[in-house]
């Protein structure tokens, strides 16, 4: 018998034979799952790994909003600044946690959310005690600037040049493996003049490098924010809700002075080479925690001596900007992995205790290395940048025919070249983007030092 069915109920019965619509996962969904993802960039300014920690000011944002939700941070590393908003689309992560440019044209697929912040394009240029700083935009007619060939910097000043007439006498350094950091470790050095770079990247840098000033803006000033989909408005309004009150706490303020303000790499007086002891076999006033530990852990106490002099200049209540802390500059992390929670870091024999047997579990690590030597320059590395990095140093130097076992210009090149994309993101490589520099001048420096102390000291 016939039956007449409903035009409603025909249109129920066509839309159940669709394709299930993919779930909305908006905030409460997240908040169910107990998991945030994350897309972000492999940068010295959103996320890195260093001492085998996770890091980065965009990351540790992050992870503060998350940890007020109870949420796991799952972290996606996209290829690159173009690739981010695409990966958003395709729900392959929850929120951009990267400075993506605010434009119109963006506006119908995503939402601006979380931290928001107006950036602007830099002159880099030295300051040291003889050098004449620059004031204004039109004192760079006849002047040479240094940039990456195709890269915004190239557009903006070649922009500039027409506003002001010409006259800028841009430069390019073409070789493909220089970033920008590049450039302006170039202009502290002295080998150019200027440069250009984002307002967020150079003042990271100065961190690193004093003798530069990065007060001339020369582009106009760019919104930048955090983003979520469009289908995601209570993950947006949880995010904004959160960074008004961040914005205002004393742990913003704290991990900004961090990451832009506070000096890192080594200070002045740990790179001189000139070595002084406090009496007549006497290093520091820590001998004896030296050579106690020295002993047990079959280190020469002189080495560790070296170690802490590098670390925090014999200081105990001493802590690097990245939480390393006491004479040792232990990562809390570290200790907490060997038993010692973070409050007796500053406890100096602990810390020499703790220092010692880690350098010792480093050590042990690079056992296949027949020469001591070359064991204890990598384990040197490992304690400094990380051993995740040097893992990937070693990984890089076997795969171009270098000797993976020889730290000097074989694995201190790689982890050099682990600053470029083509080497970090090469698929023998785990721990991602990493700045090298200042680990190769730890090994060189702590190397240099023991060696000094050896011949002072017995």
């Amino acid at each position: 018998m016939f039956k007449f069915i409903p035009i409603a109920c025909i249109a129920l019965l066509l839309l159940s034979c669709k394709k299930p619509q993919e779930t909305v996962r908006d905030f409460p969904q997240i908040v169910e799952n107990d998991t945030l993802r994350v897309i972000t960039l492999n940068t010295s300014t959103s996320y890195f790994i260093y001492r085998d920690q996770e890091m980065g000011y965009h990351y540790e944002m992050i992870e503060s909003f998350a940890k007020e939700h109870g949420l796991e941070l799952q972290v996606i590393v996209a290829q690159n600044s173009a690739s981010l908003v695409p990966m958003l689309q395709r729900n392959l992560g929850d929120v951009i946690a990267y400075n993506v440019p605010v434009e119109n044209a963006l506006k119908d697929s995503i939402l601006y959310c979380g931290l928001s912040e107006i950036s602007h394009q830099v002159l880099v240029q030295r300051a040291g005690r003889n050098d004449t700083v620059l004031k204004d935009v039109t004192e760079l007619i006849n002047k040479d600037v240094y940039v990456l060939r195709g890269s915004k910097y190239e557009q903006r000043m070649n922009n500039l040049n027409q506003e002001l007439g010409g006259g800028i006498n841009l430069k390019y350094a073409d070789k493909d493996t220089l970033v920008v950091e590049d450039l302006i470790r170039m202009v502290s050095a002295g080998e150019i003049k200027y440069t250009v770079a984002d307002e967020y990247v150079a003042r990271l840098n100065h961190t690193y490098f004093r003798d530069i000033d990065i007060g001339m803006q020369v582009s106009f000033d760019q919104r930048t924010s955090w983003a979520v989909r469009k289908d995601t408005p209570v993950l947006a309004d949880s995010l904004n809700a959160w960074f008004k009150r961040a914005n205002r706490a004393p742990n913003y303020l704290r991990l900004t002075k961090r990451y832009f303000e506070e000096a890192k790499g080594f200070h002045a007086d740990n790179q001189s080479t000139f070595v002084t002891i406090l009496a007549p076999g006497q290093i520091s006033p820590w001998d004896h925690y030296f050579k106690q530990y020295g002993k047990q852990f079959g280190i020469d106490w002189r080495l560790l001596a070296s170690v802490s002099y590098h670390e925090s200049t014999f200081d105990p209540d001493g802590q690097s900007w990245a939480g390393a802390g006491g004479l040792m500059g232990v990562m809390p992390a570290t200790a907490n992995s060997l038993g010692v929670a973070g409050d007796e870091l500053f406890v100096p024999e602990t810390n020499i205790r703790v220092g010692a047997e880690y350098l010792k579990k480093l050590i042990d690590t690079f056992s296949s290395i027949d020469n001591e030597q070359e064991r204890i320059k990598m384990a040197l590395a490992s304690y400094n940048g990380g051993i995740g990095h040097v893992s990937d140093a070693r990984a890089l130097a076997e795969k171009y025919e270098a000797d993976k076992n020889v730290w000097e210009g074989n694995v201190e090149k790689y982890i050099q070249l682990k600053r470029l994309e083509q080497y970090y993101k090469d698929p023998v490589c785990k721990a991602g983007y990493f700045r090298g520099d200042e680990t190769v001048n730890y090994v060189q420096n702590v190397m240099s030092r023991w060696m000094a102390y050896g011949e002072k000291v017995r």
